[in-house]
């Protein structure tokens, strides 16, 4: 029996990656977003032809229906809302609520009633952001700072009071094929402006979803459940070291100046100044590591045109 995994939110940077990398190994993967049809990027891959129902994860029934049907061995749940000012927005606080907390406890009840795994993306906005000391994968000490990082841990802790067989990976700081990212932005800023302000007082790591589909797989591969962070390798950095490598790779002569949060100017959305996540329960249970994020932003940049 091959494996059947349903992935959720493939039209996304990291459910793309997912799918093609589940392909790639001979297992089956089923996609999932809101949109009738497969409507991310047309890159020829495995996704873009691949089985793939339309579904909305807020809807309790749907859910029901969908999981019983396919029957997956695994679901990989990617499906987010991730636009984190816009988050902030009275009007939309609900629906973000829906789709972070509902959805993924509609996704983990349905998961139980087949006995699914379940993969959950988190993120590293459950904690305060304060101090210097990486996050550990185990702490409990949560203090989201604003409504996506609150609403992504109502999303973790439906999975963990629904299932025991479950995979919570927080990442940080994503960048993909399909979807807008920090490289993008600074790529498409840095042929308008010479000089550019980039903050330098929030640290962590990128991680590119190519690399990080890789592990999920790896994972659901095991039963070595539990929570789990993962991020590129390669030292912890600001987002102006990150900005100063991208120019340096992608040849760009531009002048990149170093502001702090605050000089910067204020976003709607509070965000952590210490992103640093703790890796090392990963080769602790036998996974490899992801490369490092200088190389993964060489690799990234030869596969998209800028």
């Amino acid at each position: 029996m091959k494996m059947k995994v349903f992935v959720t939110g493939v039209a996304g940077q990291l459910g793309h990656d997912v799918m093609n990398e589940l392909a790639s190994r001979g297992y089956e993967g089923i996609g999932t977003d809101l949109a009738p049809e497969y409507n991310g990027v047309q890159d020829g891959s495995y996704v873009t032809t691949a089985q793939y129902v339309s579904l909305d994860i807020t809807d309790k029934e749907a859910v029901d229906k969908t999981i019983q049907e396919i029957h997956p061995d695994v679901v990989v749940h990617c499906a987010a809302w991730t636009a984190v000012d816009a988050a902030e927005d009275e009007d939309k606080q609900a629906k973000v609520r829906a789709i972070n907390a509902g959805g993924t406890q509609n996704i983990a009840s349905a998961c139980k009633e087949v006995n699914a795994k379940m993969v959950y993306i988190s993120t590293d906005y459950v904690f305060d952001g304060q101090g210097t000391e990486p996050w550990q994968p185990d702490c409990k000490d949560y203090k989201p700072l604003n409504v996506y990082g609150q609403t992504k841990l109502e999303g973790e802790l439906a999975v963990s009071q629904t299932l025991d067989k479950y995979f919570i990976v927080r990442i940080a700081w994503v960048f993909g094929k399909n979807g807008n990212n920090f490289i993008k932005t600074m790529l498409n800023v840095g042929k308008k402006y010479d000089t550019l302000k980039v903050v330098n007082d929030q640290i962590g790591t990128p991680t590119y979803t190519y690399d990080l589909a890789r592990l999920l797989v790896d994972m659901i591969e095991t039963d070595k459940y539990g929570y789990y962070h993962a991020t590129n390798e390669g030292g912890y950095i600001s987002w102006y070291d990150f900005a100063c490598e991208i120019f340096k790779q992608a040849g760009y002569t531009n002048t990149v100046i170093p502001v702090t949060t605050e000089e910067y100017g204020l976003s709607k959305a509070a965000r952590p100044f210490n992103s640093r996540l703790d890796k090392s329960k990963l080769v602790e249970n036998g996974f490899k590591p992801l490369p490092t994020w200088q190389d993964a932003l060489a690799r990234y940049l030869k596969e998209i045109e800028y």
